[in-house]
């Protein structure tokens, strides 16, 4: 398809047999799954992991085929998904050896974890809420699957909720909407089609997957149910059949050194600690001298142990139910036990180094994916992440609104960030976004503090982050401009109203009108004319409240130092408030009414008969 960039010509035309390289066997494509929140990505998980349950019973059963949990992984064997599938393949079996869904969040997956200079994932899937549509993490999940050239499969999840829908366990989607009423049918189409258009909103055709004459030009819709275990067949023949139509050559380049993917370090009791980490190329075994990222370069160890855990343990709790193992094969999740590897960085490649060239190669590689290629000014914000792709992902949405960065680095905010950001010359430059980190304990009390010198933003989705920056800087901005408002001389024209006369001098006190812009205590008067007049010293309203400014509309009694009523001034007469010459260039900068531009352009007309450059 046009926008799913995985998909290319190439595919189509793969080498003839003399030509091609020198492969392995394929290995079972990596899945991540995004969508927004609350639109089923956790339940569609949850099914896929469900459906090997009858084949879970031993660990005989789990060796011979039953699905097994790696380090925030779940895989899905040949012999599940042939058997779950059978109806859909027509009694034929896939080539894969299965699939391998990473359990990471989705959004995650994609801005931090990279493999070989492209996405870990091989294929996405893309959860929407069929009854909601694209909400602003499906917009910001499309983005991104645009940006990183990934091949996608979009699960239409909720089906279930279309009222009257009958669901079926177990059941295609195919099979199940011939069973569904014809205004039933008509629901479903109504809300399709909807789907279809903001899909091309967005520069992506949608087609139902049953529907597609060419998966190239068109994105494949798969309505299903999570909940209720229905479609889930149709989305797995869908995401197999395209990673082995159009990723052959990214599924069967498993020969040459190993090379994964580090999810994230642990401390583990009596492991101390360990790198969770998704193989994606070759084998690693224990005593393999490895090759990983850290802040200040690439470092290498030895592998003392690798790790899984035992049984269907859950991953993000296994406790100290993990078995070790000798070597393990891609693409599988495998956690590491090594020396140093404390300083090992989240989403880059881990490498395994035989000999001295090999290990001369994967430092020299480990040095470029370092390399944080984003485009640093002398003006600009502070950002943070916990890993190089999520630093480049931030930087990335940060460019679309215009917004110069400064400093970028991997890590805990500390207190060089926090200077760096106080020393920006533009207030709107004084922050700090961070993506899934947080400060280190010397300046977390310094950031969060209410006189805090920099405003901290952070989270775990970029587009909360975007926003939050967004709104703060909106807000800065309109204070700030509030501020210069009071400071400066605004435009003013005044009515000295008839029988308002308290005080004829030293100082005059009048009855005025504010009839357009406002009058400030301080400020000086002129005739229309441009003679003088003199200097407002006061002003209290009818309640005989004494107040700093007056507005338009606003009927106040003005005390005017310098003239004298019936000799300077009489009832009836007009007066401005003469802006002086530097504040009418900075009112050129700032939002006026209508009426202050009228009356600050009558200003500058009775100044410019004697100087005829003056506010220029």
């Amino acid at each position: 398809m046009t926008e799913v960039k995985g998909m290319s010509d190439e595919a189509e035309s793969p080498a003839t047999e003399e030509e091609a390289p020198e492969r392995g066997e394929n290995r079972q494509p990596i899945v991540s799954v995004l969508g927004h929140v609350d639109h089923g990505k956790t339940s569609l998980l949850d099914l896929v992991r469900s459906i090997g349950v009858d084949r879970q019973a031993s660990v005989m059963d789990r060796e011979a085929g039953g699905i097994t949990q790696h380090i925030g992984a779940t895989e899905v064997p040949a012999a599940v998904l042939n058997d779950t599938c059978a109806a859909m393949m027509g009694g034929r079996n896939f080539k894969s050896p299965g699939l391998l869904f990473i359990d990471t969040p989705g959004h995650h997956s994609f801005t931090s974890l990279r493999s070989r200079g492209g996405q870990l994932a091989d294929i996405a899937i893309l959860v929407v809420d069929i009854m909601e549509g694209l909400q602003p993490q499906t917009i910001e999940s499309l983005e991104i699957l645009r940006r990183t050239r990934t091949p996608f499969v979009v699960a239409g999840n909720k089906v279930d909720r279309l009222h009257g829908w009958s669901s079926e366990r177990g059941r295609a989607f195919i099979a199940s909407f011939h069973e569904q009423r014809k205004d039933v049918q008509a629901l479903f189409e109504d809300r399709f089609w909807k789907l279809v258009g903001m899909f091309g909103e967005h520069g992506f055709n949608l087609e139902r997957y049953d529907r597609i004459k060419d998966f190239r030009t068109d994105v494949a819709l798969v309505p299903m149910s999570a909940k209720e275990g229905e479609g889930l067949q149709d989305l797995l023949t869908v995401t197999v059949g395209l990673a082995e139509r159009f990723l052959e050559d990214r599924l069967t380049d498993t020969l040459g050194d190993a090379e994964g993917t580090i999810l994230e370090m642990k401390d583990e009791v009596g492991m101390s600690k360990t790198i969770d980490v998704i193989l994606s190329r070759g084998v690693l075994q224990t005593g393999d001298r490895i090759v990983f990222a850290t802040s200040d370069g690439p470092a290498t160890t030895r592998i003392k142990g690798l790790k899984r855990p035992r049984g269907m343990a859950e991953m993000r709790d296994a406790g100290d139910r993990w078995e070790s193992v000798d070597h393990v094969e891609a693409a599988c999740g495998v956690k590491i036990v090594a020396q140093g590897l404390e300083r090992a960085l989240a989403g880059t490649t881990v490498r395994l180094a035989k000999d001295d060239e090999a290990l001369e190669a994967a430092i020299a590689a480990c040095h470029e994916e370092c390399r944080v290629d984003i485009d640093l000014q002398e003006e600009g914000v502070v950002i943070k992440a916990d890993t190089i792709g999520g630093l480049e992902a931030l930087a990335f949405e940060l460019g679309q609104l215009d917004i110069p960065i400064r400093m970028a680095t991997v890590g805990p905010v500390n207190k060089r960030d926090i200077l760096t950001a106080e020393s920006a010359k533009d207030p709107l430059n004084r922050i700090i976004a961070g993506f899934s980190i947080a400060p280190n304990r010397e300046v977390a009390d310094r950031l969060t503090a209410e006189d805090a010198t920099v405003k901290f933003v952070a989270g775990e989705i970029i587009y909360h982050i975007i926003e939050e920056i967004e709104t703060w800087r909106a807000d800065t901005k309109a204070a700030a401009e509030a501020a210069a408002r009071e400071d400066l001389v605004h435009p003013g024209r005044l009515l000295y109203l008839e029988n308002h006369t308290f005080r004829g001098r030293d100082p005059a006190i009048i009855g005025v009108r504010v009839i357009g812009g406002r009058v400030h205590i301080g400020q000086r008067l002129m005739r229309p004319d441009g003679s003088q007049v003199g200097q407002v010293k006061s002003l209290r309203t009818r309640d005989s409240e004494d107040v700093r400014e007056a507005n338009q509309g606003d009927e106040v009694a003005c005390a005017i130092q310098g003239p004298t009523v019936g000799r300077h001034i009489k009832e009836g007469d007009e007066f401005l408030v003469d802006v002086p010459e530097s504040h009418a260039r900075r009112l050129r900068k700032v939002e006026l009414t209508a009426v202050e531009e009228e009356i600050l352009e009558e200003i500058v007309r009775l100044h410019r008969k004697e100087n005829h450059f003056w506010a220029r």
